[in-house]
């Protein structure tokens, strides 16, 4: 019997990541990735369908899909009703499930009859304490409109977890994890379990991202919109795609350009990197204040694999628990490595992020492969 391959599909927020894996070995066989500003005009399903053509054959596809809402708890064959049930969530996630529907519909027509597996992001934070997954907002609130913090980028933490096990030869007990890419959340991991996480009812909440606020004030909120000229649009707009590292700056999205801009004096992209370490360090320190101390924290995903000095000044500020960073194995480019110094009471990984080996894992799963 010939080895069974597996397209695994992530279309996000700001890019579009494919690769088709060896089911057995999780070997790349072949792989491609696009970015894009918008999604406008089908560009989502026109850089997908592009990229198939270089794919003859797949025996599944698993797709990443942000948003399950309290529907998926876990991941699931796609069937018309799943499809349906994805679409019905697309105003918690609007940057997210979009695409991912388009690439659910766009492999179906590629390869008819291929059994497709959506993996949820949402799926690993599904038994986070009430204490920590529920609003305080009336209670009548929460359970008509199913109001509470889902989480996100669980396919990430899950595998990040997992590596970390198999970097260290045991599971830390208290982790916690930063992915830092275009969006950004961090997750405190208790026994490989998600006791809580940044990101909420939608993807906005939490730390600072690169285009997305994070947290703040719902009251500044309500003032925009009843005593301002603000529509809903245009809140959500300017909260999801022109916030965060780009709406303070007035740089770019991009971390890199910020920084150089702010070692160039520029006095905005210089607060924008002030406030995004911040966020990012009293996050992390209510996530180790949750977890009763710490045993290894992780840096993921684009900004957290390739960033040295968002790394340095996070965990500078951590000292107090014991964590000492090294500061050349931190600047030497790590992937998949400790870089912590040997006496240091925390360890410090970056990990490559690797979400399509948790896909995969979900689809052989489902398949019982």
């Amino acid at each position: 019997m010939s080895a069974k391959s597996v397209l695994v599909v992530n279309m996000g927020s700001s890019s579009l990541k494919w690769v088709v894996l060896d089911a057995a070995t999780g070997a790349i066989l072949r792989q491609g990735d696009a970015s894009w500003v918008s999604a406008s005009g089908g560009r989502h399903e026109r850089e997908l369908a592009n990229a198939l053509h270089q794919v003859s054959r797949v025996d599944a596809v698993g797709h990443r899909v942000v948003h399950g809402g309290l529907r998926f708890r876990d991941s699931v064959l796609i069937d018309e009703e799943v499809h349906r049930q994805i679409e019905q969530l697309v105003e918690l996630a609007p940057l997210h499930n979009p695409a991912a529907l388009a690439g659910i519909d766009v492999t179906s027509k590629q390869f008819p009859g291929v059994p497709q597996v959506a993996a949820f992001d949402t799926a690993f934070h599904r038994d986070m304490p009430e204490a920590a997954s529920l609003y305080a907002v009336p209670w009548d609130w929460t359970t008509r409109w199913e109001l509470r913090r889902f989480g996100f980028h669980g396919l990430s933490v899950s595998y990040a977890v997992e590596r970390a096990r198999e970097l260290l030869g045991h599971l830390p007990r208290r982790i916690v994890v930063c992915h830092l890419g275009a969006g950004c959340s961090i997750t405190a991991v208790n026994d490989g379990r998600s006791i809580n996480t940044s990101m909420g009812f939608t993807p906005l909440e939490g730390v600072m991202m690169t285009q997305r606020s994070g947290s703040i004030d719902p009251g500044m909120l309500l003032y925009l919109l009843t005593q301002n000229d603000v529509t809903p649009g245009e809140l959500d707009r300017a909260l999801n795609e022109r916030s965060g590292l780009l709406g303070v700056s007035g740089v770019s999205s991009d971390l890199r350009k910020v920084l150089s801009s702010a070692a160039a004096s520029e006095e905005r992209a210089q607060l924008a990197c002030d406030m995004f370490v911040q966020r990012l360090v009293t996050t992390v320190g209510s996530m180790l204040a949750n977890l009763n101390g710490l045993d290894a924290l992780v840096f993921t995903a684009g900004i957290g694999e390739h960033s040295a000095e968002i790394r340095a000044a996070t965990c500078n500020a951590f000292g107090y628990v014991g964590l000492r960073l090294d500061a050349t194995r931190n600047e030497s480019n790590p992937v998949d490595a400790d870089i912590a110094e040997d006496s240091s009471a925390v360890h410090v990984l970056v990990l490559t992020a690797r979400e399509d080996l948790a896909v995969l894992r979900q689809v052989k799963r489902v398949l019982a492969w």
